[in-house]
């Protein structure tokens, strides 16, 4: 079988203090990161074990996992399974990297976010070339503020050319014609997180061939809808994988609408669904009229062309 797992631990410390995220410069206690550390190492063992399966797995926790060694543990012995296709983690790219010359750089990879309040321009950039350096597979993005335009913009400018550099929209901030016109620039599949996707009905892969796993091993569809399949270490969920629809009204989160299969993002980020890496990356999106039906826009908003960065 082939599974792809979203796996979210109890882990819900950062080192960071973005102003929008809940979980700002919040500190685990010593017991809490105890039980998020035998989480994964239990995670990890089942991981290993299912030699039968071929597995891509992307961590994504709630706060930064690559300053916890457990994590860059697992990820390095990720890498090296045979059947692990894929494993990456989302991060802001604070920790050290020398680690990663233990990993195998065809099957590690990472989804970077630059946050220009948080951390010095040049430290990123350093961190970014020393990705580049080691030959890991590495996607870097921003939240789409106005006022982080011109940083961005620079950023693209030093970052490898193959590195795609994708753009957010700014949750509960609604950006101008003018300011989703400068991010297009910069992003060419920014539009698909401009607006919300409908999906209500809409088949998705996620409860057949994509599952959500927590640190207590609960199996869920995705990180969005609350419904359990099952548990993963006593085997329930693999009962309940099947095709399916979605029940919310709308998907607005890149992990989760991804998966639609009314849109064509498997297509546009084949080989790279997990890392947020295209195909193309400084191309404009495939077949984009094709999505465009399952996209909710306000009412004043006209769809722009899409043009390559």
């Amino acid at each position: 079988m082939d599974l792809t797992i979203l796996y979210r631990g109890p882990l819900a410390s950062c080192d960071y203090d973005c102003p929008y995220c809940p979980f700002a410069k919040r500190r685990d206690s010593r017991d809490q990161l105890r039980a998020d550390r035998a989480a994964l190492e239990r995670f990890s063992k089942w991981v290993a074990d299912q030699r039968g399966d071929r597995l891509s797995i992307l961590f994504t926790p709630w706060g930064e996992g690559l300053v916890r060694s457990w994590y860059r543990r697992t990820l390095v012995e990720f890498s090296q399974l045979p059947h692990v296709r894929r494993v990456a983690i989302q991060t802001n790219l604070s920790c050290r990297t020398d680690w990663l010359t233990e990993a195998d750089p065809e099957t590690l990879a990472l989804w970077c976010t630059y946050h220009p309040d948080q951390t010095p321009y040049d430290r990123f950039v350093d961190k970014c070339a020393e990705l580049a350096h080691k030959g890991i597979r590495f996607s870097v993005g921003v939240v789409g503020f106005p006022e982080h335009l011109d940083t961005a913009r620079r950023l693209r400018a030093d970052l490898p050319e193959h590195v795609y550099l994708w753009v957010n929209a700014p949750e509960g901030h609604q950006l101008s014609d003018a300011d989703a016109a400068a991010w297009l620039e910069l992003d060419p599949l920014f539009e698909y997180s401009l607006h919300p996707h409908r999906s209500a009905g809409m088949p998705c892969r996620t409860g057949e061939s994509v599952i959500s796993v927590d640190g207590d091993g609960t199996v869920r569809r995705c990180h969005f809808v609350r419904a359990e399949l099952g548990n993963l270490y006593d085997g329930s969920y693999r009962e309940a994988l099947r095709p399916r629809s979605c029940p919310l009204a709308v998907c607005d989160c890149h992990i989760g609408y991804v998966h639609m299969e009314t849109l064509p993002l498997y297509d546009v980020f084949a080989g790279g669904v997990l890392e947020r890496i295209p195909a193309r990356p400084n191309e404009a999106p495939i077949e984009l009229a094709r999505a465009q039906h399952s996209i909710v826009r306000p009412t004043e908003w006209s769809p722009m062309p899409l043009r390559p960065a």
